[in-house]
């Protein structure tokens, strides 16, 4: 049935919107996609107790796991700051405007939810839960990761940097860029939390960690999964990447760096926002709740992790002339003149 309704959804925009969509295919996923945004809201709101009755037969017979506190946050997310996304780049196509900072602030937020919510469900105490409706699940990925890619491949904007005004900038030290010697500071700070934190889920014997796990976040040993294995996500991709943006702050030329600080950015957001939530919401068991002594510390670390990559993102594209790459000629002749 759920096929069905999408099938018959498409249909609908393609005799609808033909122009925009041969002028760019996104514009069918993106009305598609802001669908089940909305069908996800609608979820959030039923389980919060907002609504009753009105999707209860989906989440109890197709989907269960969206009924725990960290299903109950994605939805939101997904409902609220993806619907947003998807309604903004769809009028974006039809305007003929550019949309690529959304495109990968929204790849990075929708790629994270993935990540953590398909490993959860088969890992944790609802892999006994798993319905037809999970199958739903491989469109649900493939057709956006066919889109995010093709986001990534489109033109980068123009900027307003002149060849002088990158030579200027890329001269200065890092003590002489004190936003930049900020943020290097914060992602060696997060580096740390992050692998840290994954430890915590993985055990470690250290009394740290113990004491962590059962006073700050016991909410990362409950049996749903979904805590340990954003943990995991977070040690073996984030934790590179913020070695690899320290290196990109410190060093001109990284032109790689602006594009994907959007898309951690947005996936940092997703997944602080669904593990800070989830961690303090009534369908967590108490045990596993935050304790309410261990609030204002847990809030401000969390809250902090989450706000640097946006930080980092909002520098790289509001100050983009470090990050561009001089031609050759030009390279030669800055080694010259020092």
């Amino acid at each position: 049935m759920s096929a069905l309704i999408l099938g018959q959804l498409f249909v609908a925009i393609y005799s609808l919107s033909r122009g925009e969509i041969y002028y760019d295919p996104h514009y069918a996923v993106f009305a598609v996609f802001a669908f089940t945004s909305v069908v996800d809201l609608l979820i959030a709101l039923q389980e919060d107790d907002y609504m009753v009755g009105f999707m209860e037969f989906y989440t109890k017979e197709g989907e269960p796991y969206l009924r725990t506190a960290h299903g109950i946050f994605i939805c939101y997310w997904d409902g609220i700051v993806h619907y947003l996304l998807y309604l903004a780049m769809a009028g974006a196509i039809r305007r003929r405007k550019r949309y690529r900072n959304l495109g990968l602030y929204w790849l990075g937020s929708f790629v994270m939810s993935i990540l953590v919510f398909l490993p959860g469900n088969i890992l944790g105490k609802y892999s006994s839960e798993i319905r037809p409706a999970f199958f739903l699940t491989i469109p649900y990925v493939l057709v956006p990761c066919w889109a995010g890619v093709r986001v990534f491949n489109q033109a980068q904007p123009p900027t307003c940097c002149t060849h002088n005004m990158v030579q200027e900038e890329q001269r200065k030290g890092l003590l002489q860029r004190p936003t930049d010697l900020a943020l290097v500071i914060y992602l060696i700070l997060a580096g740390f939390f992050t692998l840290f934190r994954g430890l915590v889920v993985l055990d470690c014997p250290t009394d740290a960690c113990f004491v962590y796990i059962y006073q700050y976040e016991p909410y990362l040993r409950d049996p749903v999964a979904y805590p340990k294995v954003q943990m995991l996500v977070y040690m073996f991709y984030a934790l590179p990447f913020y070695g690899l943006a320290a290196y990109a702050l410190i060093f001109p030329g990284c032109s790689w760096l602006p594009d994907w600080a959007l898309v951690f950015a947005g996936a940092i957001g997703q997944a602080q926002f669904s593990h800070m939530g989830a961690s303090m919401h009534l369908r967590t068991p108490f045990t596993y709740r935050v304790p309410e002594d261990a609030w204002a510390s847990f809030f401000v670390c969390n809250m902090l992790y989450a706000l640097g990559p946006h930080l980092l993102a909002f520098r790289c594209l509001l100050w983009p002339a470090f990050f561009q790459r001089l031609p050759p000629g030009s390279q030669v002749l800055h080694e010259k003149q020092h």
